[in-house]
């Protein structure tokens, strides 16, 4: 069939038609409702199937970090207990109300026994925090380099947390002579001046926040 057949065709009678250009004519429709058949459904469907592969990794991941916190739960548990038996430990080392007087006669008590002389002894206010309180307590004490590391060890080793800030150190100046006294106590070594600030810490029971 050469194009002037083809031009004569009768398209309003198609049944008269060459097999051949029927064939082709039915191969033509068949690949034109294809491809409208893809961009009305087929493209829907894969992008619809794009999200979904998507999502899957997602909820794979997600589901492999819930998988691993769950496996470590026991260990967490662990933990746990073991932060709650070290905070209530810490707890017991803070005084209440009608242990903080005896603490700061241990405070002071330390400090003699090392062989320091106080110049000052002074507990201030108390100041709030979220569960408990500090009570800073101003020192001035005379004495040798030797002593107040005995008495700070003496304060580490009370069964109460007491901790030292703002530690200042100064020798004792003879008034008039410029020179440093000599310890009474202990021949050849200068005597000092120890100022700090010594913490204690008290528990907050129901009802001290307000």
């Amino acid at each position: 069939m050469n194009l002037d057949e083809l031009n004569e065709l009768d398209f309003g009678n198609i049944g008269v038609w060459p097999w051949p250009v029927k064939i082709l004519l039915i191969l033509l429709i068949c690949t034109l409702l294809s491809v409208a058949f893809y961009y009305v459904d087929t493209q829907d469907q894969l992008l619809q199937l794009e999200r979904t592969e998507k999502q899957e990794v997602t909820l794979r991941k997600d589901f492999e970090i819930k998988q691993a916190k769950a496996a470590s739960l026991d260990k967490y548990k662990q933990q746990l207990e073991e932060m709650r038996q070290s905070f209530g430990a810490m707890l017991r080392q803070l005084p209440n109300k009608t242990e903080v007087a005896e603490l700061l006669v241990d405070v002071s008590q330390t400090g003699l026994a090392a062989g320091l002389e106080f110049e000052l002894f002074q507990p201030t206010g108390e100041v709030p925090k979220e569960f408990y309180a500090e009570l800073p307590i101003k020192l001035k004490v005379h004495g040798g380099f030797h002593a107040f590391g005995e008495f700070i060890s003496g304060l580490a080793a009370l069964p109460r947390i007491v901790t030292i800030h703002d530690v200042k150190i100064v020798p004792i100046v003879e008034k008039g002579t410029g020179k440093k006294k000599k310890s009474r106590k202990q021949a050849g070594e200068s005597r000092l001046i120890l100022e700090a600030t010594a913490k204690t810490y008290r528990y907050l029971e129901e009802g001290d926040e307000e």
